[in-house]
């Protein structure tokens, strides 16, 4: 009889994440609530996820989703879940999400990323701080 993957030892995935992987701050977790509350009834979850990438860095958002993949990781907040698919937890980990409003507009803001995936914040062609190259 063979034995399975995890019963060999393999690495399991877990979905669910703790809260030093994705952290939301007060203000933040406030207004995802107050938007998901406001969504149609088919309406799962809030999805994070990573776009994009080269000098710039990488792209970060926010989505509705009304469906879980396989591959994703969740996050229980109060009276909403947020979903991060597994390759995007890799460029997210230890992400603090906030809400900031300022007079020029409100946003969401993702802080901590780059340097949570050991960036150095310059661009490696050119060296520029916060991209820049040509």
């Amino acid at each position: 009889m063979q034995q399975t993957q995890a019963q060999q030892g393999a690495p399991t995935f877990n979905p669910m994440l703790s809260g030093g992987e994705v952290r939301l701050t007060s203000s933040a977790e406030a207004k995802m609530m107050e938007l998901f509350t406001d969504t149609d009834d088919d309406i799962e979850a809030i999805r994070v996820y990573v776009s994009g990438g080269g000098c710039g860095g990488m792209n970060y958002g926010m989505t509705f989703t009304d469906a879980r993949t396989p591959y994703d990781c969740v996050v229980e907040a109060n009276g909403f879940k947020i979903y991060v698919d597994s390759v995007a937890l890799a460029y997210l980990k230890g992400v603090e999400i906030d809400y900031v409003e300022r007079p020029t507009g409100s946003s969401f803001v993702f802080n901590n990323v780059f340097s949570a995936t050991g960036g150095s914040g310059t661009c490696g062609a050119c060296g520029a701080a916060g991209g820049g190259c040509a």
